[in-house]
């Protein structure tokens, strides 16, 4: 993910400082495994990957360390895992 973040910075120049700043202090996390922009660049968002028990920090040192260096708080969604596509019954 962090490859794939670097090419959308370096190679295709479609991320910016709050998309870098993010990716880079999630880098830094207890339980983080992996962080990349995610949609059309320009801004927009990351995904990140957060072990589930360091999720609640992960969020707080995050949302505090953006906030310090880009000025005002970031906005989190938590996702979860599912089964994957399956026959309904």
């Amino acid at each position: 993910m962090i490859d794939s973040h670097n090419s959308l910075k370096y190679e295709y120049e479609v991320t910016g400082i709050e998309l870098d700043t993010l990716v880079d202090i999630s880098l830094k996390q207890e339980g983080f495994i992996g962080s990349r922009m995610t949609g059309a660049g320009f801004g927009g968002c990351s995904v990140s990957i957060v072990k589930e028990d360091k999720v609640d920090d992960f969020i707080k040192n995050v949302g505090k360390l953006y906030e310090e260096s880009i000025g005002y708080l970031p906005s989190f969604y938590v996702a979860n895992i599912s089964c994957g596509a399956k026959k309904l019954s």
